[in-house]
């Protein structure tokens, strides 16, 4: 699913330069429940927005499902954003003036809605537990409302992959219990890849995948599957 292959990334700073990814390989089979897990400032959200294509690596490669993001264009990055990608980011980035599900269909806002597009944004919200809250704005919601309205929307287009960014980052703990349960009932139903950066490692169980960074190196070296096989997961150092 997600083929990752010397990955390096450098910022410039000042008069210098920081390098957030220092050749990482790794794989993400498809349809995997997967975290990046790190300290702060060691490059796993960096490495998510590669994989999501919101920037593009110094040097290396990154395909999804067979395509190198790093050989696109600006353009066809951007249709794969549009098309493929869903995110869910740590703060929820639903717009004011729209209702629950009008923000579930900001995604198709360009193209034209639907109506069979409008019933799958309430079906969506709907699963997420907010089948009573469709005509609320985001002010009428509650912090975990509101990310499972976010969850909503990175899902109504049946991506192919769907990244988070600290989902539960705003929430407290008993709200970020609920927001995983809903987004690990989703996955396994939908078998979408699920990749998640968090600092938080309660979440995650003896199933998922791990990648865990550390300034900007991948630290281990193999990962096992449920099945007992081993998961490529390599640093080049």
């Amino acid at each position: 699913m997600i083929e990752v292959s010397d990955l390096h990334k450098s910022f410039r700073s000042g008069e210098g330069w920081i390098e957030a990814l220092r050749g990482v390989t790794c794989h993400v089979p498809k349809g995997r429940f997967a975290f990046i897990v790190g300290p702060s400032g060691s490059g796993k959200s960096t490495l998510l927005y590669l994989m999501g294509a919101l920037d593009r690596p110094t040097s290396g490669t990154i395909k999804v499902e067979g395509f190198d993001l790093t050989a696109m264009s600006e353009a066809e990055q951007n249709a794969y954003r549009r098309d493929k990608i869903g995110f869910i980011f740590q703060s929820f980035n639903l717009i004011g003036n729209l209702t629950a599900v009008e923000n579930v269909l900001v995604p198709f806002l360009p193209r034209g809605l639907t109506p069979e597009l409008r019933s799958r944004a309430e079906e969506l919200l709907k699963d997420v537990g907010l089948g009573k809250r469709l005509s609320h704005r985001p002010r009428q919601l509650s912090g975990g409302e509101q990310q499972r309205v976010a969850i909503a929307r990175a899902l109504v287009k049946d991506p192919v992959l769907v990244l988070a960014d600290e989902p539960t980052g705003e929430l407290d703990s008993r709200t970020g219990d609920e927001i995983y349960r809903i987004l690990r009932e989703l996955q396994a139903r939908r078998q979408t890849t699920l990749v998640v950066v968090t600092h938080d490692r309660r979440f995650i169980t003896p199933d998922d995948l791990v990648l865990e960074i550390q300034d900007g190196e991948l630290m281990n070296g193999e990962a096992k599957e449920p099945n007992g096989d081993l998961a490529r997961v390599a640093s080049s150092s």
